[in-house]
């Protein structure tokens, strides 16, 4: 991925990484170091990188019922319904335990912020208040990836 992005010149690198960050198996928590280790503006790649992983929450809150339809027929044609994943079942024990903000907030750490709006929305949560803490959760974690990564990476240059 590192190399995608630092091959791409100018603009593409920043599309080659809103793309990254719009996949629903990649967050900020992923794609904003990367896009910082790979000599690109900080400032940019945070609002990239927010940008694409909001937009798939948007597009999953847009499109969840037929998302929903289309996951339940994939799952009927692999030989039937199997139960909830170990993902599932952890966003599950954390909206019960702390909420729909935690589970926003603890999302890009523990299960990424797609699995987590997609449960909160198969358990019929607003499709407002999700997509809104999805918003403030990735708004946090860019904030604390960027500075991480440019203040990391920065002393490690500097030894």
């Amino acid at each position: 991925m590192l190399e995608l992005v630092q091959q791409a010149e100018g603009v593409w690198a920043y599309i080659a990484l809103f793309l990254l960050a719009a996949a629903p198996w990649l967050d900020v928590f992923v794609v904003v170091p990367l896009g910082i280790v790979a000599g690109l503006s900080p400032v940019t790649v945070s609002i990239v990188g927010f940008a694409g992983n909001f937009l798939m929450i948007v597009l999953i809150g847009l499109f969840f019922k037929q998302f929903s339809l289309w996951r339940e027929s994939r799952r009927v044609k692999s030989g039937g319904l199997s139960g909830p994943s170990k993902k599932e079942l952890r966003a599950k024990s954390i909206l019960e335990k702390y909420g729909l903000p935690g589970l926003a907030l603890l999302a890009p750490v523990l299960l990424g912020t797609d699995i987590a709006a997609v449960l909160a929305f198969s358990l019929g949560l607003s499709r407002t208040r999700v997509i809104q803490w999805m918003g403030i959760s990735l708004v946090v974690w860019t904030i604390a990836m960027a500075i991480g990564s440019v203040y990391g990476f920065g002393y490690m240059a500097w030894i």
